[in-house]
């Protein structure tokens, strides 16, 4: 099962860091779809076949706590999983978050396993 994967962060950086540790953690990924803020996130979700989503919650224009409250309110997008890649883990954000209906939560920095153990709760064994 390969997966197509949207990463929204404003970082480019970040972006790259997240694409590498995908390709570490031996996640099948099919194409590899890149946003730097939740607007972007939001329209690509919209326009394009995505399995998972990892989303920044600190950025312009749209956060990431908008786009995914906007995606969980779109019954063609609501079944995506979200995780969310943050530095941000404030219990009162978290728990907004979670309302929201994240799959998961990462702090940064994070690890490659983390990022498979993740992926691997949420489809099964992707090997």
């Amino acid at each position: 099962m390969n997966l197509n994967i949207l990463v929204v962060d404003d970082s480019r950086t970040v972006r790259a860091v997240i694409k590498k540790t995908l390709r570490v953690a031996k996640i099948p990924v099919g194409e590899l779809i890149e946003a730097e803020n939740g607007l972007v996130g939001l329209e690509k979700a919209s326009s394009m076949s995505i399995d998972l989503i990892f989303a920044d919650i600190n950025m312009p224009i749209m956060g990431g706590v908008e786009m995914i409250e906007r995606i969980r309110a779109d019954q063609n997008l609501n079944q995506i999983p979200i995780v969310v890649i943050s530095t941000d883990g404030s219990d009162e954000r978290m728990s907004r978050l979670q309302k929201c209906g994240i799959s998961a939560h990462l702090g940064k920095p994070f690890q490659p396993q983390e990022i498979r153990d993740v992926v691997c709760e949420i489809f099964g064994d992707i090997s």
